[in-house]
């Protein structure tokens, strides 16, 4: 039997009102940032983790490679560590919770479009796989915390003004079908995530971004994760990208800074 210590208490982080903060790391290094900056758990973000294998996001890393990194992060940090899967790398949801397993990993992400194509996949198919991945992990006696991405506001799916109701059955069908929490990916409005929250029986992620409501708002909201998806990879390579320009450059200032 697996410890299910870890998973419990990345499971108990997620308190409405009182968010789990979530900078999503790509590498060992990041992750160990991460972890010395006091957060409580890591999360990966398959897309900063692709690039920095020099890879695409959307399913192009292969899953060996995906997971390999995700095993360096866990046995950098001494915390929970969730990991983002995509929707799974075509995996059988018992080859998937296996694989994740071995990486350490306690918790995982899973989206519902196509990583490809980025057509939502029809709500039934979707708890179908949501359930075979809470019941592989209860087979192998594993206490895994799994986290439903809802891809209605990602992908514009539909009428706008349709697009909260199917968010909310989305999230409330994954809910019963296994999931620990729904991450309606993009819904930024304050209103909305507040309807969402009240209308769905589960903690609720959301993705911070520009624009989006600060940290102490979405907490009022009574969001309970708070992911930061690629933002953290992106932005450090923005700062890489100055940098370089001003070593090129023979920047004096530069050269203080690196001192």
């Amino acid at each position: 039997m697996t410890d299910s210590r870890p998973a419990a208490a990345l499971r108990a982080l997620h308190r409405p009102g009182d968010p789990l903060i979530l900078p999503n790391a790509w590498d060992a290094g990041s992750a160990r940032a991460v972890a010395a900056a006091g957060f409580p758990a890591v999360a990966t973000s398959s897309a900063a983790v692709a690039e920095s294998l020099g890879h695409a996001d959307g399913e192009a890393t292969p899953v060996a490679e995906m997971l390999d990194a995700v095993a360096r992060v866990v046995r950098s940090v001494p915390v929970p560590v969730t990991a983002d899967l995509e929707r799974g790398y075509g995996l059988r949801p018992a080859e998937l919770v296996e694989r994740l397993l071995a990486t350490g990993a306690v918790g995982c992400n899973i989206e519902d479009s196509d990583p490809r194509t980025h057509q939502l996949y029809d709500a039934g198919e979707q708890a179908d796989l949501l359930a075979g991945i809470r019941a592989a992990a209860r087979d192998a006696g594993v206490d895994l915390v799994l986290n439903a991405r809802v891809d209605v506001h990602l992908r514009a799916a539909g009428p706008p003004e349709g697009r909260l109701a199917e968010a909310v059955r989305r999230a409330r069908r994954y809910r019963a079908a296994g999931a620990d929490c729904v991450y309606p990916i993009l819904l930024a409005d304050p209103e909305q995530i507040r309807a969402l929250v009240a209308e769905v029986d589960a903690p609720v992620n959301v993705l911070a971004r520009a624009g989006m409501p600060g940290p102490a708002e979405l907490a009022a909201l009574g969001v309970a994760r708070v992911s930061f998806g690629s933002g953290l990879y992106a932005a450090a390579r923005a700062r890489t990208v100055e940098m370089l320009a001003s070593i090129r450059a023979g920047d004096e200032a530069f050269r203080e800074e690196a001192r």
